[in-house]
């Protein structure tokens, strides 16, 4: 199955934005699909903003993202928009990082009003890295998130769970047919459609 890295754009910990990806994991996890977490915020502040794309951490957080499978990228909502942390992060990838890569984006929030921003702010910017698919993704108040504790997993309030449920699933069947037509492509396929760029569900949350 996929190998799927999440990338939380949070600078807080405590993170809802990390409970949410925490929950996303765990059902590509049930799917049969490998995750691995990589946390901005933990990468070298004078690096990053400085742009130097050599330095161990942000070389090896770089790797992380064009040797995945796919992509799912989360972010609260600063003003308006995902946070400048995923931007300067971004700054620094290849203009192709995610060509080939299944792309699931969510954003969290105190307000309903910020919905637009998944669709006129992330997904824009993650087109500009070559993105061959980006889900519908969904905009998920940080009220309806429940992180962690020492005796239970994360979870999403019953109000929205079964919406952010189908994104996570909608997601798992993108990946299960690329899987497949990269099976058919190593047997010398002739119709694979890998390299065709695509974008799914489109529509706002």
């Amino acid at each position: 199955m996929a190998n799927v890295v999440l990338i939380s754009a949070s600078p807080a910990e405590p993170s809802k934005t990390e409970a949410l990806l925490e929950f996303v994991a765990l059902r590509l996890n049930q799917h049969g699909h490998r995750t691995e977490f990589l946390k901005l915020r933990h990468l070298p502040a004078g690096p990053l903003l400085a742009g130097d794309a050599n330095a161990d951490l942000i070389a090896s957080a770089r790797a992380t993202v064009t040797d995945a499978d796919a992509v799912v990228v989360g972010s609260p909502v600063f003003k308006a928009t995902y946070t400048g942390l995923l931007k300067v992060f971004i700054d620094l990838l290849p203009m192709d990082a995610l060509r080939g890569k299944p792309v699931l984006p969510l954003l969290t929030g105190g307000s309903a009003a910020h919905i637009l921003a998944l669709d006129f702010g992330l997904k824009p910017l993650l087109a500009t890295l070559g993105a061959s698919s980006i889900g519908r993704g969904r905009f998920v108040n940080s009220n309806a998130i429940l992180p962690a504790t020492e005796s239970t997993r994360p979870r999403i309030d019953e109000t929205v769970e079964l919406d952010v449920v189908d994104a996570i699933d909608r997601f798992d069947s993108e990946l299960s047919i690329r899987s497949r037509l990269c099976s058919h492509a190593e047997a010398g396929d002739p119709a694979s459609v890998l390299s065709t760029p695509t974008t799914t569900d489109r529509n706002p949350s």
